[in-house]
């Protein structure tokens, strides 16, 4: 075997992992498979860490939102505060290589994980957002869907200067609040008709559209190759596309800080920041990869 190329860091496996990536990406067709590690350098934590050890609490189920007055008024007092860090983050270097890659033809389609809307603010207008996105809003009743920032503009008026002060963030905008100030948090209704308003995300306990799963599955046994970015495949959403490439016979690299559900099916991981793995990997795509023999 000869000897790996210069890595942003790392191990010698994380160098050889580099050099797949590489190469699958130089040979077009690739799939990406985004989680919340992605917008981590945008300023939004994700869910584990590095040590697979979530930072909090079950996040609220379905269930529990539909079926109580109190658990909506927990929910859009935190959603409110945490709003702010979600609409404020802009896309940071690995969403900005994923969409170079995906303009080129490198990066044939992209799933994501996260509800953040930043691969959409990279560009990367067409990707699947899995588990809908925080920007929208939909009526519970009526169906009617309108926008997050029109929905801000009203809570804002029922509660002047809530979010006063620091708040922890987690992924899905869901801020950490005492119960005092939730309990005199004031919910807006559906303009429309009244009706309950939940942002347009599937929650813990509810399904993904079949349409869209099915989609996803469609866009992977299309791919040459699946790359993950950032996520732990802790939960089947995600896991369940890994599991199918690999049954396929379909490459699949990951790229993420810490171990995953999916390791033993990779074809190989890189364990580095991934704003540096994706944007050394564009350039070197950029200017004509040459891997070296014994490559896997």
């Amino acid at each position: 075997m000869g000897v790996p190329v210069a890595s942003p860091g790392g191990t010698a496996a994380d160098a050889v992992g580099l050099e797949v990536l590489v190469r699958l990406l130089a040979g077009r067709g690739v799939v990406v498979l985004s989680g919340a590690g992605l917008s981590t350098e945008s300023g939004i934590p994700d869910y584990r860490g590095e040590t697979g050890s979530r930072r909090r609490g079950v996040p609220m189920t379905y269930q529990e939102f539909t079926g109580s007055e109190a658990a909506r008024r927990r929910y859009w007092a935190r959603s409110h505060v945490g709003w702010r860090t979600i609409a404020g983050a802009e896309p940071n270097a690995g969403h900005r290589a994923v969409e170079q890659l995906r303009r080129s033809g490198h990066v044939s389609a992209v799933i994501t994980q996260n509800v953040d809307g930043l691969h959409r603010a990279a560009g990367t207008r067409g990707a699947v957002e899995l588990h809908g996105a925080l920007h929208r809003v939909v009526c519970l009743a009526c169906r009617r869907t309108g926008s997050r920032e029109e929905l801000d503009r009203r809570l804002e008026e029922l509660n002047g200067g809530f979010r006063d002060g620091p708040a922890r963030v987690n992924p899905d905008g869901d801020a950490e609040l005492s119960q005092e100030l939730v309990d005199g948090f004031r919910v807006a209704p559906c303009a429309a008709c009244g009706g309950v308003l939940k942002p347009d995300v599937v929650f813990f306990g509810e399904s993904v559209p079949r349409p869209r799963v099915q989609r996803c599955y469609e866009l992977v046994d299309a791919a040459q190759a699946l790359v993950v970015l950032g996520s732990s495949l802790t939960v089947m959403s995600g896991l369940r596309f890994v599991r199918h490439a690999a049954r396929a016979g379909t490459p699949v690299v990951i790229v993420n800080q810490g171990a995953t559900r999916g390791d033993e099916l990779a074809a190989a991981r890189v364990a580095l920041p991934l704003g540096a793995v994706l944007t050394e990997a564009a350039r070197r795509v950029r200017a004509g990869w040459r891997g070296y023999a014994g490559t896997p």
